[in-house]
Protein backbone atom coordinates (compact mmCIF):
# COMPACT_ATOMS: atom_id res chain seq x y z
CA UNK A 1 0.00 0.00 0.00
CA UNK A 2 1.36 3.42 -1.11
CA UNK A 3 2.29 5.76 1.84
CA UNK A 4 -0.35 8.50 1.98
CA UNK A 5 2.12 10.46 4.81
CA UNK A 6 4.68 9.22 6.86
CA UNK A 7 4.93 10.11 10.43
CA UNK A 8 6.71 8.41 13.16
CA UNK A 9 7.26 11.45 15.87
CA UNK A 10 5.37 9.53 18.86
CA UNK A 11 5.26 6.85 20.46
CA UNK A 12 1.90 5.98 19.67
CA UNK A 13 3.03 5.58 16.07
CA UNK A 14 1.43 3.08 14.10
CA UNK A 15 2.97 -0.66 14.80
CA UNK A 16 5.56 1.21 16.30
CA UNK A 17 6.88 1.72 12.70
CA UNK A 18 5.11 4.71 11.37
CA UNK A 19 1.45 6.19 10.56
CA UNK A 20 1.57 5.71 6.91
CA UNK A 21 -2.23 6.37 6.33
CA UNK A 22 -3.76 8.19 8.91
CA UNK A 23 -2.26 9.51 12.23
CA UNK A 24 -3.21 7.02 15.37
CA UNK A 25 -3.63 10.84 17.00
CA UNK A 26 -6.29 11.28 14.30
CA UNK A 27 -3.98 13.91 11.93
CA UNK A 28 -4.89 13.34 8.37
CA UNK A 29 -2.40 12.48 5.65
CA UNK A 30 -3.07 16.08 4.05
CA UNK A 31 -2.26 17.91 7.69
CA UNK A 32 0.92 16.01 8.06
CA UNK A 33 2.85 16.39 4.91
CA UNK A 34 2.03 20.07 5.21
CA UNK A 35 3.34 20.25 8.72
CA UNK A 36 6.32 18.48 6.60
CA UNK A 37 6.57 20.95 4.22
CA UNK A 38 6.18 23.53 7.09
CA UNK A 39 9.52 21.92 8.82
CA UNK A 40 11.34 22.16 5.25
CA UNK A 41 10.84 25.56 5.28
CA UNK A 42 11.33 26.87 8.60
CA UNK A 43 14.83 25.21 7.73
CA UNK A 44 14.96 27.21 4.98
CA UNK A 45 14.78 29.81 6.93
CA UNK A 46 16.91 29.65 9.90
CA UNK A 47 19.78 28.85 7.13
CA UNK A 48 19.43 32.15 5.34
CA UNK A 49 19.24 33.71 9.10
CA UNK A 50 22.27 32.29 9.97
CA UNK A 51 23.97 33.93 6.97
CA UNK A 52 22.10 36.83 8.13
CA UNK A 53 23.97 36.66 11.56
CA UNK A 54 27.25 35.55 10.24
CA UNK A 55 27.19 38.72 7.77
CA UNK A 56 27.08 40.61 11.33
CA UNK A 57 23.39 41.94 10.38
CA UNK A 58 20.50 41.50 13.27
CA UNK A 59 17.85 38.71 13.24
CA UNK A 60 14.82 40.45 14.78
CA UNK A 61 12.71 38.60 17.61
CA UNK A 62 10.11 37.85 15.21
CA UNK A 63 11.88 35.87 13.31
CA UNK A 64 12.76 33.78 16.32
CA UNK A 65 9.72 33.80 17.50
CA UNK A 66 8.43 32.55 14.15
CA UNK A 67 10.46 29.50 14.14
CA UNK A 68 9.97 28.00 17.63
CA UNK A 69 6.38 28.32 16.85
CA UNK A 70 6.60 26.69 13.91
CA UNK A 71 7.77 23.87 15.40
CA UNK A 72 5.75 24.01 18.40
CA UNK A 73 2.73 23.87 16.02
CA UNK A 74 4.18 20.79 14.74
CA UNK A 75 4.29 18.87 17.53
CA UNK A 76 1.90 15.65 18.72
CA UNK A 77 -1.36 16.80 19.00
CA UNK A 78 -1.48 20.37 19.05
CA UNK A 79 -2.61 21.33 15.58
CA UNK A 80 -4.83 19.82 13.10
CA UNK A 81 -5.99 22.71 10.85
CA UNK A 82 -4.63 22.63 7.47
CA UNK A 83 -5.74 26.45 6.76
CA UNK A 84 -3.61 27.45 9.89
CA UNK A 85 -0.64 25.23 8.54
CA UNK A 86 -0.60 27.16 5.02
CA UNK A 87 -0.85 29.91 6.50
CA UNK A 88 2.56 29.66 8.63
CA UNK A 89 4.32 28.25 5.26
CA UNK A 90 3.29 31.36 3.44
CA UNK A 91 4.50 33.86 6.05
CA UNK A 92 7.88 31.57 6.46
CA UNK A 93 8.23 32.09 3.22
CA UNK A 94 7.82 35.92 3.26
CA UNK A 95 9.84 36.45 5.92
CA UNK A 96 12.73 34.72 4.22
CA UNK A 97 12.04 36.62 1.62
CA UNK A 98 12.69 39.79 3.32
CA UNK A 99 15.75 38.37 4.90
CA UNK A 100 17.02 36.94 1.82
CA UNK A 101 16.72 40.53 -0.01
CA UNK A 102 19.29 41.43 2.56
CA UNK A 103 22.13 38.96 2.39
CA UNK A 104 25.70 39.94 0.49
CA UNK A 105 26.61 36.33 -0.24
CA UNK A 106 23.79 34.19 -1.55
CA UNK A 107 25.45 31.45 -3.47
CA UNK A 108 25.40 27.64 -2.01
CA UNK A 109 22.04 28.08 -0.09
CA UNK A 110 20.00 24.64 -0.09
CA UNK A 111 16.32 24.45 -1.72
CA UNK A 112 14.74 25.06 1.35
CA UNK A 113 16.25 28.20 1.96
CA UNK A 114 15.61 29.26 -2.32
CA UNK A 115 11.74 28.02 -2.19
CA UNK A 116 9.66 31.17 -2.92
CA UNK A 117 6.59 29.51 -3.87
CA UNK A 118 3.34 31.39 -2.75
CA UNK A 119 0.94 29.33 -4.45
CA UNK A 120 -0.50 27.61 -1.38
CA UNK A 121 -3.02 25.41 -3.76
CA UNK A 122 0.46 24.02 -5.39
CA UNK A 123 1.13 22.91 -1.32
CA UNK A 124 -0.62 19.93 -0.66
CA UNK A 125 1.17 18.04 -3.74
CA UNK A 126 4.59 19.44 -3.13
CA UNK A 127 4.34 18.56 0.45
CA UNK A 128 4.66 14.66 -0.29
CA UNK A 129 8.25 15.45 -1.54
CA UNK A 130 9.72 16.91 1.25
CA UNK A 131 8.88 14.35 4.21
CA UNK A 132 10.87 12.23 6.80
CA UNK A 133 11.99 9.68 3.57
CA UNK A 134 13.47 12.00 1.37
CA UNK A 135 16.54 11.12 3.77
CA UNK A 136 17.71 7.80 2.22
CA UNK A 137 20.32 7.07 4.70
CA UNK A 138 18.29 5.25 7.87
CA UNK A 139 20.91 5.94 10.47
CA UNK A 140 21.52 9.27 9.14
CA UNK A 141 17.43 9.88 8.96
CA UNK A 142 17.22 8.69 12.52
CA UNK A 143 19.81 11.14 13.94
CA UNK A 144 18.44 14.38 12.22
CA UNK A 145 14.78 13.01 12.80
CA UNK A 146 16.13 12.45 16.87
CA UNK A 147 17.58 16.17 16.66
CA UNK A 148 14.27 18.04 15.44
CA UNK A 149 12.14 16.10 17.16
CA UNK A 150 14.30 17.77 20.45
CA UNK A 151 14.02 21.20 18.59
CA UNK A 152 10.47 20.52 18.96
CA UNK A 153 10.78 19.99 22.17
CA UNK A 154 12.93 22.82 23.23
CA UNK A 155 11.12 25.26 21.43
CA UNK A 156 7.68 24.34 23.64
CA UNK A 157 9.70 25.76 26.50
CA UNK A 158 11.42 28.44 24.61
CA UNK A 159 7.65 29.57 22.88
CA UNK A 160 6.35 29.42 26.48
CA UNK A 161 8.82 31.65 28.23
CA UNK A 162 8.16 34.21 25.11
CA UNK A 163 4.92 34.64 26.47
CA UNK A 164 6.05 35.92 29.21
CA UNK A 165 8.92 38.30 27.48
CA UNK A 166 11.54 35.98 28.00
CA UNK A 167 13.87 35.18 25.72
CA UNK A 168 17.32 33.87 25.37
CA UNK A 169 18.71 34.43 21.89
CA UNK A 170 21.56 32.59 22.00
CA UNK A 171 19.26 29.62 22.16
CA UNK A 172 17.35 30.47 19.48
CA UNK A 173 20.60 31.15 17.22
CA UNK A 174 21.23 27.60 18.07
CA UNK A 175 17.80 25.96 17.06
CA UNK A 176 18.21 27.87 13.82
CA UNK A 177 22.07 26.63 13.03
CA UNK A 178 20.94 23.23 14.53
CA UNK A 179 17.73 23.58 11.42
CA UNK A 180 20.40 24.70 9.02
CA UNK A 181 22.96 22.22 9.99
CA UNK A 182 19.72 19.52 9.04
CA UNK A 183 20.07 20.66 5.44
CA UNK A 184 22.96 19.34 5.25
CA UNK A 185 24.88 15.85 4.23
CA UNK A 186 26.30 15.38 7.61
CA UNK A 187 28.42 11.94 8.61
CA UNK A 188 27.05 9.97 11.43
CA UNK A 189 29.68 11.38 14.11
CA UNK A 190 29.15 14.77 13.77
CA UNK A 191 24.49 13.77 13.94
CA UNK A 192 25.85 12.43 17.44
CA UNK A 193 27.60 15.64 18.33
CA UNK A 194 24.78 17.86 17.26
CA UNK A 195 22.20 15.22 19.46
CA UNK A 196 24.12 15.72 22.47
CA UNK A 197 24.52 19.59 21.82
CA UNK A 198 21.03 19.69 21.57
CA UNK A 199 20.78 18.04 25.24
CA UNK A 200 22.87 21.10 26.40
CA UNK A 201 20.51 23.69 24.51
CA UNK A 202 17.22 21.81 26.35
CA UNK A 203 19.22 22.77 29.36
CA UNK A 204 19.17 26.11 28.60
CA UNK A 205 15.44 26.16 27.38
CA UNK A 206 14.41 24.82 30.53
CA UNK A 207 16.22 26.89 32.55
CA UNK A 208 14.75 30.24 30.31
CA UNK A 209 11.22 28.54 31.35
CA UNK A 210 11.64 27.60 34.76
CA UNK A 211 13.08 31.41 35.32
CA UNK A 212 10.30 32.77 33.08
CA UNK A 213 7.28 30.97 35.43
CA UNK A 214 9.11 31.77 38.58
CA UNK A 215 9.99 35.57 38.36
CA UNK A 216 6.30 36.22 37.26
CA UNK A 217 4.44 33.69 39.68
CA UNK A 218 6.58 32.72 41.94
CA UNK A 219 7.96 28.77 43.09
CA UNK A 220 5.48 26.25 43.71
CA UNK A 221 5.10 25.01 46.64
CA UNK A 222 3.44 22.43 48.24
CA UNK A 223 -0.25 22.77 47.69
CA UNK A 224 -3.45 20.46 48.01
CA UNK A 225 -5.28 20.86 44.74
CA UNK A 226 -9.27 20.16 45.13
CA UNK A 227 -11.10 17.06 43.02
CA UNK A 228 -14.31 17.60 43.42
CA UNK A 229 -16.84 20.51 41.47
CA UNK A 230 -18.50 23.83 43.21
CA UNK A 231 -22.25 24.46 41.63
CA UNK A 232 -20.94 27.81 39.22
CA UNK A 233 -20.66 26.89 35.37
CA UNK A 234 -16.88 26.79 34.57
CA UNK A 235 -13.96 27.02 32.30
CA UNK A 236 -11.98 23.99 31.68
CA UNK A 237 -8.49 24.80 30.53
CA UNK A 238 -5.97 22.45 29.14
CA UNK A 239 -2.67 22.56 27.86
CA UNK A 240 0.46 23.97 29.07
CA UNK A 241 0.93 27.98 29.11
CA UNK A 242 0.76 29.98 32.19
CA UNK A 243 0.29 33.50 31.00
CA UNK A 244 -3.36 32.25 29.09
CA UNK A 245 -4.33 30.91 32.62
CA UNK A 246 -3.74 33.95 34.11
CA UNK A 247 -5.55 36.17 31.33
CA UNK A 248 -8.56 34.08 31.54
CA UNK A 249 -8.57 33.85 35.67
CA UNK A 250 -8.00 37.91 35.20
CA UNK A 251 -11.60 38.39 32.90
CA UNK A 252 -13.82 35.85 34.79
CA UNK A 253 -13.31 37.56 38.21
CA UNK A 254 -17.04 38.97 39.14
CA UNK A 255 -18.38 36.90 36.01
CA UNK A 256 -20.03 33.84 38.41
CA UNK A 257 -18.14 32.12 36.12
CA UNK A 258 -15.39 29.12 38.03
CA UNK A 259 -12.23 28.17 36.04
CA UNK A 260 -11.01 24.63 36.62
CA UNK A 261 -7.56 22.74 35.52
CA UNK A 262 -7.06 19.85 33.18
CA UNK A 263 -4.22 17.40 32.80
CA UNK A 264 -1.17 19.86 32.38
CA UNK A 265 -2.64 22.27 33.68
CA UNK A 266 -2.78 21.05 37.15
CA UNK A 267 0.70 22.37 38.50
CA UNK A 268 -0.54 26.03 37.66
CA UNK A 269 -2.51 25.27 41.55
CA UNK A 270 1.15 25.25 43.22
CA UNK A 271 2.12 28.75 41.88
CA UNK A 272 1.25 31.73 44.36
CA UNK A 273 0.00 34.25 42.36
CA UNK A 274 -2.95 32.07 41.51
CA UNK A 275 -4.15 31.45 44.80
CA UNK A 276 -5.40 34.77 44.84
CA UNK A 277 -8.23 34.16 42.50
CA UNK A 278 -11.35 32.99 44.57
CA UNK A 279 -12.81 31.10 41.27
CA UNK A 280 -10.11 28.89 40.57
CA UNK A 281 -12.01 25.75 42.20
CA UNK A 282 -9.50 23.13 41.57
CA UNK A 283 -8.41 19.94 38.84
CA UNK A 284 -10.89 18.24 36.61
CA UNK A 285 -10.35 14.69 35.51
CA UNK A 286 -6.75 13.20 34.36
CA UNK A 287 -4.54 12.69 31.00
CA UNK A 288 -5.01 14.18 27.83
CA UNK A 289 -5.95 10.42 26.26
CA UNK A 290 -9.06 10.48 28.64
CA UNK A 291 -10.10 13.87 26.97
CA UNK A 292 -13.41 13.00 25.23
CA UNK A 293 -15.54 11.36 28.38
CA UNK A 294 -14.29 14.35 30.61
CA UNK A 295 -15.04 17.15 27.91
CA UNK A 296 -18.23 16.07 27.83
CA UNK A 297 -19.30 15.28 31.44
CA UNK A 298 -17.50 19.08 32.08
CA UNK A 299 -20.37 20.70 30.53
CA UNK A 300 -18.75 23.98 29.86
CA UNK A 301 -16.20 25.18 27.36
CA UNK A 302 -12.68 23.86 27.31
CA UNK A 303 -9.81 25.98 26.10
CA UNK A 304 -6.74 24.42 24.48
CA UNK A 305 -4.01 26.38 24.97
CA UNK A 306 -1.32 23.73 23.46
CA UNK A 307 -0.85 19.98 23.27
CA UNK A 308 -2.55 17.76 23.86
CA UNK A 309 -5.63 17.87 21.70
CA UNK A 310 -7.63 14.55 20.65
CA UNK A 311 -10.54 15.22 17.50
CA UNK A 312 -13.23 16.04 19.60
CA UNK A 313 -16.94 14.64 19.45
CA UNK A 314 -19.34 16.96 17.82
CA UNK A 315 -21.69 16.55 21.15
CA UNK A 316 -18.81 19.46 22.58
CA UNK A 317 -16.89 20.85 19.69
CA UNK A 318 -18.72 23.51 19.74
CA UNK A 319 -17.51 24.42 23.29
CA UNK A 320 -13.89 23.60 22.45
CA UNK A 321 -11.80 26.67 21.74
CA UNK A 322 -7.76 26.97 20.57
CA UNK A 323 -5.47 29.41 21.30
CA UNK A 324 -1.73 30.26 20.29
CA UNK A 325 0.07 27.05 18.19
CA UNK A 326 -3.37 24.61 19.01
CA UNK A 327 -5.68 24.50 16.21
CA UNK A 328 -8.82 22.07 15.49
CA UNK A 329 -10.90 22.86 12.48
CA UNK A 330 -14.00 23.55 13.13
CA UNK A 331 -13.47 24.93 16.42
CA UNK A 332 -13.15 28.85 16.87
CA UNK A 333 -9.16 29.97 17.86
CA UNK A 334 -8.60 32.93 20.33
CA UNK A 335 -5.75 35.31 18.44
CA UNK A 336 -3.06 36.88 20.51
CA UNK A 337 0.78 36.81 19.73
CA UNK A 338 3.58 37.08 22.41
CA UNK A 339 2.26 40.17 24.52
CA UNK A 340 -0.85 40.74 23.44
CA UNK A 341 -3.64 40.06 25.82
CA UNK A 342 -6.50 37.85 24.54
CA UNK A 343 -9.92 38.53 24.62
CA UNK A 344 -11.86 35.44 26.10
CA UNK A 345 -14.88 37.27 26.48
CA UNK A 346 -16.91 34.75 23.95
CA UNK A 347 -15.81 31.78 26.08
CA UNK A 348 -16.77 33.16 29.45
CA UNK A 349 -20.29 33.67 28.07
CA UNK A 350 -20.64 30.92 26.59
CA UNK A 351 -19.52 29.25 30.38
CA UNK A 352 -22.64 31.64 31.76
CA UNK A 353 -25.25 29.63 29.89
CA UNK A 354 -24.05 25.97 30.55
CA UNK A 355 -24.81 23.21 32.93
CA UNK A 356 -21.72 23.32 36.21
CA UNK A 357 -19.28 20.43 35.80
CA UNK A 358 -20.73 17.11 36.77
CA UNK A 359 -18.87 15.87 39.43
CA UNK A 360 -16.63 12.74 38.60
CA UNK A 361 -14.29 12.50 41.70
CA UNK A 362 -13.61 13.82 45.40
CA UNK A 363 -11.05 14.71 47.29
CA UNK A 364 -7.52 16.06 47.04
CA UNK A 365 -4.05 15.56 45.32
CA UNK A 366 -1.04 17.50 47.10
CA UNK A 367 1.63 18.63 44.86
CA UNK A 368 4.17 21.68 44.29
CA UNK A 369 7.90 19.47 45.12
CA UNK A 370 9.50 22.06 42.21
CA UNK A 371 13.49 22.30 42.90
CA UNK A 372 13.23 25.30 46.01
CA UNK A 373 10.52 23.41 47.65
CA UNK A 374 12.51 20.82 47.90
CA UNK A 375 15.76 22.58 48.76
CA UNK A 376 13.60 23.80 51.52
CA UNK A 377 13.42 19.85 52.70
CA UNK A 378 16.75 18.94 51.70
CA UNK A 379 18.01 18.57 55.17
CA UNK A 380 14.79 16.47 56.41
CA UNK A 381 15.68 14.58 52.84
CA UNK A 382 19.00 14.19 53.97
CA UNK A 383 18.39 12.72 57.06
CA UNK A 384 15.85 10.30 55.82
CA UNK A 385 18.46 9.11 52.96
CA UNK A 386 21.42 8.84 55.78
CA UNK A 387 18.58 7.12 58.39
CA UNK A 388 17.79 5.13 56.02
CA UNK A 389 14.03 5.48 55.91
CA UNK A 390 14.55 6.43 52.15
CA UNK A 391 16.74 3.66 50.15
CA UNK A 392 16.00 5.32 46.50
CA UNK A 393 14.14 7.79 44.70
CA UNK A 394 13.08 6.55 41.30
CA UNK A 395 12.52 9.35 38.51
CA UNK A 396 8.93 8.36 36.93
CA UNK A 397 8.70 11.72 34.54
CA UNK A 398 7.31 12.20 31.29
CA UNK A 399 4.15 11.39 29.42
CA UNK A 400 0.81 9.51 29.76
CA UNK A 401 -0.58 7.72 26.89
CA UNK A 402 -3.74 5.52 25.69
CA UNK A 403 -1.94 2.22 25.42
CA UNK A 404 -2.89 -0.70 28.22
CA UNK A 405 0.67 -1.62 28.30
CA UNK A 406 0.94 2.16 30.21
CA UNK A 407 -0.76 -0.04 32.88
CA UNK A 408 2.98 -0.93 33.83
CA UNK A 409 3.36 2.24 35.55
CA UNK A 410 0.52 1.89 37.85
CA UNK A 411 1.65 -1.32 38.46
CA UNK A 412 5.38 -0.13 39.26
CA UNK A 413 4.50 2.42 41.53
CA UNK A 414 2.19 0.49 43.33
CA UNK A 415 5.12 -2.41 43.85
CA UNK A 416 7.95 0.06 44.75
CA UNK A 417 9.24 -0.78 47.98
CA UNK A 418 7.62 1.85 51.02
CA UNK A 419 11.38 2.86 51.35
CA UNK A 420 11.00 4.80 47.95
CA UNK A 421 10.29 8.10 46.41
CA UNK A 422 8.94 8.91 42.96
CA UNK A 423 9.91 12.06 41.44
CA UNK A 424 7.93 13.19 38.93
CA UNK A 425 6.98 15.74 36.10
CA UNK A 426 4.48 15.69 33.15
CA UNK A 427 1.44 13.75 32.80
CA UNK A 428 2.84 10.54 33.51
CA UNK A 429 1.98 11.00 37.60
CA UNK A 430 -1.46 10.47 35.98
CA UNK A 431 -0.91 6.67 36.39
CA UNK A 432 -0.12 6.63 39.96
CA UNK A 433 -0.65 10.47 41.95
CA UNK A 434 -3.75 9.40 43.09
CA UNK A 435 -3.13 6.30 44.53
CA UNK A 436 -2.61 6.01 48.14
CA UNK A 437 1.05 5.55 48.37
CA UNK A 438 1.39 7.20 51.88
CA UNK A 439 4.68 8.76 53.00
CA UNK A 440 7.86 8.16 54.73
CA UNK A 441 8.16 10.70 57.92
CA UNK A 442 5.89 12.91 56.18
CA UNK A 443 7.48 13.65 53.11
CA UNK A 444 5.01 12.09 50.82
CA UNK A 445 5.98 9.30 48.40
CA UNK A 446 5.72 11.05 45.14
CA UNK A 447 7.04 14.43 44.43
CA UNK A 448 5.38 16.24 41.80
CA UNK A 449 7.53 18.75 40.28
CA UNK A 450 4.75 20.60 38.09
CA UNK A 451 4.20 20.09 34.02
CA UNK A 452 6.57 17.92 31.50
CA UNK A 453 7.54 21.56 31.16
CA UNK A 454 8.85 21.60 34.73
CA UNK A 455 11.20 18.51 34.41
CA UNK A 456 14.21 20.89 34.66
CA UNK A 457 13.59 20.72 38.63
CA UNK A 458 14.29 16.86 38.32
CA UNK A 459 17.66 17.77 37.17
CA UNK A 460 18.33 20.33 39.69
CA UNK A 461 16.74 18.14 42.74
CA UNK A 462 19.53 15.77 41.24
CA UNK A 463 22.59 17.65 40.81
CA UNK A 464 21.50 19.49 44.30
CA UNK A 465 21.99 16.35 45.94
CA UNK A 466 24.91 15.14 44.09
CA UNK A 467 26.51 18.56 45.64
CA UNK A 468 25.20 17.36 48.94
CA UNK A 469 25.95 14.08 49.23
CA UNK A 470 29.26 15.01 48.04
CA UNK A 471 29.58 13.04 45.31
CA UNK A 472 31.32 13.60 41.84
CA UNK A 473 29.28 11.39 39.57
CA UNK A 474 25.47 12.07 39.21
CA UNK A 475 24.93 8.56 38.54
CA UNK A 476 26.63 7.51 42.07
CA UNK A 477 22.79 8.71 43.45
CA UNK A 478 20.08 6.73 44.57
CA UNK A 479 18.25 7.62 41.29
CA UNK A 480 16.99 4.96 39.00
CA UNK A 481 15.33 6.49 36.20
CA UNK A 482 12.16 5.01 34.64
CA UNK A 483 10.65 7.35 32.32
CA UNK A 484 7.74 7.47 30.07
CA UNK A 485 7.81 9.29 26.99
CA UNK A 486 4.72 10.18 24.38
CA UNK A 487 6.14 13.38 22.35
CA UNK A 488 8.45 15.85 21.60
CA UNK A 489 9.33 17.59 24.74
CA UNK A 490 9.84 14.30 26.29
CA UNK A 491 12.71 14.04 23.84
CA UNK A 492 14.40 17.16 24.78
CA UNK A 493 14.05 15.72 28.37
CA UNK A 494 16.16 12.25 27.40
CA UNK A 495 18.74 14.62 25.67
CA UNK A 496 19.07 17.03 27.98
CA UNK A 497 19.78 14.25 30.69
CA UNK A 498 22.07 12.50 28.58
CA UNK A 499 23.87 15.58 28.12
CA UNK A 500 23.90 16.04 32.38
CA UNK A 501 25.30 12.55 31.60
CA UNK A 502 22.57 10.58 33.64
CA UNK A 503 23.22 7.21 32.38
CA UNK A 504 20.69 3.66 32.51
CA UNK A 505 17.95 5.48 31.82
CA UNK A 506 14.89 2.88 31.22
CA UNK A 507 12.55 4.58 28.43
CA UNK A 508 8.90 2.48 27.38
CA UNK A 509 6.60 1.51 27.20
CA UNK A 510 8.47 1.61 24.09
CA UNK A 511 11.79 2.81 22.43
CA UNK A 512 10.57 5.67 19.60
CA UNK A 513 10.44 4.10 16.31
CA UNK A 514 12.30 6.60 15.00
CA UNK A 515 15.55 5.06 16.30
CA UNK A 516 17.60 3.03 13.59
CA UNK A 517 18.63 -0.02 14.90
CA UNK A 518 22.84 1.26 14.84
CA UNK A 519 21.52 4.60 16.34
CA UNK A 520 19.83 2.80 19.50
CA UNK A 521 22.61 0.91 19.45
CA UNK A 522 25.03 4.12 20.52
CA UNK A 523 22.40 5.19 23.19
CA UNK A 524 22.49 1.87 24.37
CA UNK A 525 26.24 1.16 24.61
CA UNK A 526 27.25 5.21 25.52
CA UNK A 527 24.75 5.87 27.88
CA UNK A 528 23.33 2.72 29.30
CA UNK A 529 19.86 3.38 27.29
CA UNK A 530 17.11 0.64 27.86
CA UNK A 531 13.24 -0.12 27.65
CA UNK A 532 10.89 -1.67 29.94
CA UNK A 533 10.59 -5.42 30.61
CA UNK A 534 7.98 -6.69 33.41
CA UNK A 535 7.46 -5.03 36.45
CA UNK A 536 8.92 -7.31 38.54
CA UNK A 537 11.77 -7.74 36.04
CA UNK A 538 12.64 -3.87 35.98
CA UNK A 539 12.18 -3.73 40.04
CA UNK A 540 15.14 -5.94 40.37
CA UNK A 541 17.32 -4.05 37.90
CA UNK A 542 16.42 -0.52 39.04
CA UNK A 543 15.78 -0.67 42.68
CA UNK A 544 17.36 -4.02 44.05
Amino acid sequence: MDNKMFCFQCQETARNFGCTQIGVCGKQPETSNLMDLLIWVTKGLSQVAVRTRAEGKTVGKDVNHLVTYNLFLTITNANFDDAMIVDRIVLTIKTKQALFASLSNKEGLAEAALFDNLDSASYAGFSKQVGVLREANEDVRSLKELITYGLKGVSAYSKHANNLINDNEELDAFIQTALADLLEEKRVEELVALTLETGKWGVAGMALLDTANTSTYGNPEITKVKLGVAKNPGILISGHDLRDLEMLLEQTQGTGVDVYTHSEMLPAHYYPAFKKYPNFIGNYGNAWWMQKKEFESFNGPILMTTNCIVPPAESYKTRLFTTGATGFPGCKHIEGGVGDTKDFSEIIALAKTCPAPTEIESGELVGGFAHEQVFALADQIVDAVKSGAIKKFVVMGGCDGRSKSRDYYTEFAKALPKDTVILTAGCAKYKYIKLNLGDIGGIPRVLDAGQCNDSYSLALIALKLKEVFGLDDINDLPIAYNIAWYEQKAVIVLLALLYLGVKNIHLGPTLPAFLSPNVANVLVENFGIAGISSVEDDLQILVG
